[in-house]
This record gives C-alpha cells, sequence and structure tokens, in this order.
C-alpha cells in the first residue's frame, strides 16, 4: 500500500511564505512525475507545479516566479515552497505522484489527502 502524507500548510499573512512537504511510503521501485495541485473553495482542482526524477520541473503562470518545487530522490520525498503569498493562493494543496509498486509492478497515480493552505490580506 503507497501513501502519500503532506505536511506544512497553515494560515499565514499575504506576502508570507510556506513550505509543503510530501512524504511518500510503500513498497515503491520507483517514482516518475512528482507534483502538487490545489483546489481553492468553490473551484476545481488545478495544476500548481510538477518535477520529473530528473528534476525538470514545470509551473502554473500563477505562480511562476513565487513557487518553488523540488524533490529528494532518495527519500521520495518532495517540497514546494512557497513565497509572496497572496489571498489568492488560499486552497486545499494535494500531492501527486506516478509510482510504479514493486509487488505488483504496476504504474499508478496517487494521491495525498491535502493540507490547507489559507493566506490572509
Amino acid at each position: 500500500q503507497v501513501q502519500l502524507v503532506e505536511s506544512g500548510g497553515g494560515l499565514v499573512q499575504a506576502g508570507g511564505s510556506l513550505r509543503l512537504s510530501c512524504a511518500t511510503s510503500g513498497r515503491i521501485f520507483s517514482i516518475n512525475v512528482m507534483g502538487w495541485y490545489r483546489q481553492p473553495p468553490g473551484k476545481q482542482r488545478e495544476l500548481v507545479a510538477t518535477i520529473t526524477s530528473e528534476k525538470s520541473t514545470n509551473y502554473a503562470d500563477s505562480v511562476k516566479g513565487r513557487f518553488t518545487i523540488s524533490r529528494d530522490n532518495d527519500q521520495n520525498t518532495v517540497y514546494l515552497q512557497m513565497n509572496s503569498l497572496k489571498p489568492e493562493d488560499t486552497a486545499v494543496y494535494y500531492c501527486n505522484a506516478d509510482i510504479t509498486t514493486v509487488a505488483p509492478l504496476r504504474k499508478l497515480a496517487y494521491w495525498g489527502q491535502g493540507t490547507q493552505v489559507t493566506v490572509s490580506s
């Protein structure tokens, strides 16, 4: 059984920073793309950023220059450093990973349970 557990969310004032972490566990053979998504109140889930195993990154236009995604391949962990936060960044943030498990040898997309980020004005 694979699990993704996010941490680091909370309440912060506009202009502040937060760092999200997502730790994976289970019978993992390999992890390809890892990413962060968010779901603002009353809206659909949207892409925030992704990072490949080679550490190639991709960002939503709304967070470019403010957010940085990174990963530790040894620890199978992905991070999201969020700076210059704005009230419109308020959302539940979800971790996502394309994971190939050991037994059975199978590749699936896994999601974390989400962590709330609230930015006050």
